[in-house]
Formats: C-alpha cells, structure tokens, sequence
C-alpha cells in the first residue's frame, strides 16, 4: 500500500558529508511525521531526525548541529555534515501515513540504507 524508498548511503570519511533521500508513494491520504530513523550493529535503533507536517523539527541529541532535516511533501532529506564513525549505522525512512481520511496514520518504514563513515 505504502513504500518509502530511501537512497543516498554509502561510505564517507571523517568529517565528510553524505546525503539522504526518502520517497513515499502508493495509497496515500496524508503523511504526518516523516523523517530518518539508524541502528548501529548491536544496538537499539535511535531517533535521527523527525519532521511534522506543521513543520516542527526534532533531532536526536548526537546529531543536532551536524545534520539537517528537510520535507517537500512526501519526500524527505537528511544532510549529513562533519560525520563521525559513531554515525556508522543503517538509516531508515519512516512515515506516518493515513491511508484515508477515515482511517488512524501508522508508521511505514523504508528497507534502510547503509552508511559508513571511515578513514
């Protein structure tokens, strides 16, 4: 019904920069919360960066200064600036969606993509 397609992982040195990218698509009404979700290996997944459709905008605590969140409607970015290897992780795409204006918005998920950063 609803896919997010993510893009943009990869590998950047310390200090780099990398880029992410979501795209929403299928049946959808309205989109609230939309943003960037990562999971390091053996941990749990944290919150990156989310985004309202109102606008409001919540980092997690690691990463707020150094990336940035930024919507067009169902599409979502993520800049990614002075990176650290602590940022080594798989990044997921998450929205939440109401797939009708009858219906309660749940939370859909990309298939994630890769980014690490090393020298």
């Amino acid at each position: 019904q609803v896919q997010l397609v993510e893009s943009g992982g990869g590998l950047a040195q310390p200090g780099g920069s990398l880029r992410l990218s979501c795209a929403a698509s299928g049946s959808i009404f309205s989109i609230n919360a939309m943003g960037w979700y990562r999971q390091a290996p053996g941990k749990e997944r944290e919150l990156v960066a989310l985004k309202s459709s109102g606008g409001s905008t919540n980092y997690g605590g690691s990463v707020e200064g150094r990336f940035t969140i930024s919507r067009d409607n169902a599409k979502v970015y993520l800049q990614m600036n002075s990176l650290k290897p602590e940022d080594t992780a798989v990044y997921y795409c998450k929205a939440n969606v109401a797939l009708n204006r009858w219906s309660i918005a749940v939370d859909y998920w990309g298939q994630g993509t890769q980014v690490t950063v090393s020298s």
